[in-house]
């Protein structure tokens, strides 16, 4: 399916706000399987947009957890060390 300027940056503006693919067609007046596609779709815009949106919360989540972590909170530093496990994995 083929995007709009504006349709890519709904996208990216919900999905920063941790809104389901699902809830973003219904949202923006789309077929629901077809959004659902394009974002499970490589390198397709809406899946970029998409994943630009979450990650922005998740760069946001994460420097709070690495503030809480350097200040001594248990649950953070093992959220921590969890992440860089992650991180390794994908390397």
């Amino acid at each position: 399916m083929k995007y709009s300027p504006e349709q890519l940056v709904s996208i990216e503006q919900l999905a920063s706000l941790f809104i389901s693919p699902t809830e973003i067609a219904v949202s923006l007046g789309l077929p629901e399987m077809e959004v659902k596609a394009d974002i499970a779709s490589t390198d397709h815009p809406a899946r970029l947009a998409y994943l630009k949106g979450k990650l922005s919360q998740k760069i946001e989540i994460r420097k709070q957890m690495a503030m809480l972590a350097r200040v001594g909170s248990p649950a953070a530093l093992e959220m921590s060390e969890k992440a860089l496990l992650d991180m390794e994995d994908d390397e």
